[in-house]
């Protein structure tokens, strides 16, 4: 492999570790004359920001790589908040309780039977040997009445243990039980209006972001803007575990983080679901003709994007306290963003897990050091906004027909034929029209 083809697949890495280089270098120090940008807590505080954006880029990764985008995860993170703190804060029948426990009942007996039908099915194509290949034929037993009931179970099970947990004020466990599933229903959603519809995915996610907007206000009320939520008082003091430090070294939200990027890159690379993602983004059509189901694997790509909106709402009201029916305005600009730095293709079929979390890293320590040097907040946007398109640019490899095109017209402008030159090609046309190139009109 040649030095340059290297340099090119690593680039990526190259420019995390120039903009760590970068931030060291030109850091604020404190007044012993320690590098701030260095220091401990600075670097678990950039952990900890990114976070949150980092579950909600982790699922748009899978869903861009499907030739998707998905606009509604900042405002499923925001309705997911309000159902977290409300059922955090607020004992009894509530509208967060009235919604959220039937979606979780709902989504329990979904993946319940979509997990033993799935292993049925599996243990079917082993027995076949692989004759029967992707067409396994399940019978009423195996097909709908042992993973039906392995959903109605699952389901009980959840409704005899959140119904408790509603008449007072949900716990750690039942939050994260309950607004994950919230999450991942709308996201299903998404995903089966794109598929049943026929719909661009855009225009479907950009309906859900302003539906989910108001499905949140209306949540929690005209006169609650903001849900409080102080650990200990009107909260569970356990649910302040979600914002400490595990053994006071790495913020809880930075494992969240990490632990489902590496769970999800794995299902990408090493499974056969993942391989149908790829395919499905580099050429849908020829996937569906090679059998795979792109239906379901697109619905079930919308439904983790959700789910990981989910979990980072909890995070949020961990992290900041509170529900807010605003609380993830603009996020999803925010991880597009990182996911495309990250070398994820727009247009589909490339992208990696590892590539996202350089990305998601990028922006945070871009972020941290204009914030370190005191820079305008306006400012801060409209360099984000350039690096973004400068890293576009270097990735699909369009830099160079963008300088050429803006080089001066006369740099573009056609050289002059010589005298010669015309000549013979005044005699070619001549030729060609049956004429002589000596002949007067």
């Amino acid at each position: 492999m040649s030095v340059l083809r290297l340099a090119s697949r690593t680039k990526l890495y190259w420019g995390l570790i120039g903009i760590f280089l970068v931030g060291m270098l030109f850091s604020p120090v404190t007044s012993s004359g320690k590098n701030i940008f260095l220091s401990y807590g600075n670097l678990l505080d950039v952990l900890r920001q990114v976070s949150t954006t980092g579950l909600i880029a982790t699922g748009m990764t899978a869903v861009i790589i499907t030739g998707g985008i998905d606009l509604s995860v900042g405002s499923l993170m925001a309705i997911c908040s309000v159902v977290c703190a409300m059922l955090l804060t607020v004992p009894g029948d509530t509208p967060a309780s009235a919604m959220g426990i039937p979606i979780t009942v709902l989504v329990a007996l979904f993946v319940g039977f979509a997990i033993v039908r799935f292993i049925f099915t599996n243990i079917e194509k082993s027995r076949a040997r692989g004759e029967a290949g992707r067409d396994v034929s399940l019978n009423a037993t195996r097909g709908l009445l042992v993973p039906g009931a392995v959903g109605i179970v699952l389901g009980a099970a959840l409704l005899w243990y959140l119904i408790p947990e509603a008449e007072e004020k949900f716990g750690v466990l039942g939050v994260l039980i309950v607004v994950p599933c919230v999450g991942l229903f709308f996201g299903a959603i998404n995903g089966f209006i794109i598929v049943a519809g026929r719909l661009q995915p855009f225009i479907v996610t950009l309906a859900m972001m302003v539906t989910a907007l108001g499905i949140a206000r209306l949540t929690a009320g005209q006169n609650n803007a903001v849900l409080p939520v102080y650990t200990g008082t009107n909260a569970v003091a356990e649910f302040d575990n979600l914002r400490s430090l595990v053994f006071g070294i790495v913020p809880m939200p930075g494992l969240f983080f990490i632990g489902a990027l590496l769970i999800y890159g794995a299902v990408l690379r090493f499974t056969p679901f993942g391989r149908y993602v790829y395919a499905i983004g580099g050429n849908e059509e020829a996937a569906r003709l090679s059998g795979i189901d792109s239906g379901r694997v697109k619905i079930a790509v919308y439904a983790m994007s959700g789910l990981l909106a989910g979990i980072a709402a909890v995070l949020y009201v961990a992290q900041y306290r509170q529900g807010k029916p605003d609380a993830g305005a603009g996020l999803e600009l925010d991880a597009i963003a990182a996911v495309v730095i990250g070398g994820t293709s727009l247009m589909g079929g490339r992208g990696t897990m590892a590539g996202t979390f350089c990305g998601v890293l990028i922006f945070g320590l871009l972020s941290n050091i204009l914030q370190l040097h005191n820079i305008n907040s306006n400012l801060q946007l409209v360099l984000k906004g350039l690096i973004i398109v400068g890293t576009v640019l270097l990735q699909e490899r369009n830099a160079a027909d963008l300088l050429a095109f803006l080089r001066l017209p006369a740099m573009r402008r056609a050289p002059t034929e010589t005298p010669a030159e015309q000549q013979a090609s005044n005699e070619t046309v001549s030729r060609n029209i049956g004429g002589s190139a000596n002949e007067t009109p």
